[in-house]
């Protein structure tokens, strides 16, 4: 079954702590954490307090995101607020080996998020080292944006590259999944999926996440 990470950016934020307890009543696996910073993109969303408060009601472990520019500069504060895996974009550290390791020094599972654009090269040597590999099927910054289409070969790729090196990595997407293309993407080697609006602008969001959940009523 999918890992399914529903992301907050898209809940009712005047109601978060409903949200939250919705989220730990159903059969969601992660809660995604889009984190930033409105330079490395063209938006801004919340920091340490809010992901405090979340820490404190969930109980389901926090997955954040970092789209933000220099981000070794915040690892262990994440840590500290709660955040249990960590995602960083190849495109925004120097030295990205440095940072994976201390990630996982800090006792966080690391990621790597590549933007729809950026070749997966760069991961070749560090794939053994990573928990996951977030593939963005949409440019990052704002929801509710279409899946980007040549993601399906990006993600077959990769998939293969992952036999290749003998790792154990996950790949998990995020941007515009929806019923109607999340089975097309477990069959391409998709294990986690972030998702956003299909789930907050659901009637019922607890039903919408075992249906994603246990790929029912896909169409």
């Amino acid at each position: 079954m999918p890992i399914i990470a529903p992301s907050i950016l898209t809940a009712n934020f005047l109601r978060l702590e409903d949200e939250i307890n919705m989220l730990n009543s159903s059969k969601a696996d992660w809660i995604h954490l889009d984190i930033m910073d409105g330079v490395y993109v063209p938006n801004i969303t919340f920091g340490f307090p809010v992901i405090r408060q979340i820490k404190s009601l969930a109980k389901k472990p926090l997955d954040a995101h970092l789209m933000i520019i220099n981000p070794d500069r915040y690892l262990k504060d994440f840590k500290d607020a709660g955040v249990d895996l960590l995602t960083v974009h190849l495109e925004a550290c120097t030295h990205l080996d440095r940072t994976i390791s201390e990630i996982s020094n800090l006792g966080m599972k690391p990621g790597v998020a590549v933007n729809p654009h950026t070749s997966l090269d760069g991961l070749q040597y560090i794939l053994p080292k990573l928990s996951m590999v977030l593939i963005m099927t949409v440019n990052p910054g704002f929801g509710g944006q279409k899946f980007i289409d040549y993601s399906y070969e990006k993600v077959r790729k990769l998939k293969q590259m992952i036999v290749d090196s003998g790792a154990s990595t996950l790949i998990q997407v995020d941007g515009g999944v929806s019923k109607s293309n999340l089975k097309p993407l477990v069959d391409a080697g998709v294990d986690a999926f972030v998702v956003g609006n299909t789930i907050f602008a659901s009637s019922d969001p607890v039903a919408m996440i075992e249906d994603l959940k246990e790929m029912k009523n896909l169409s």
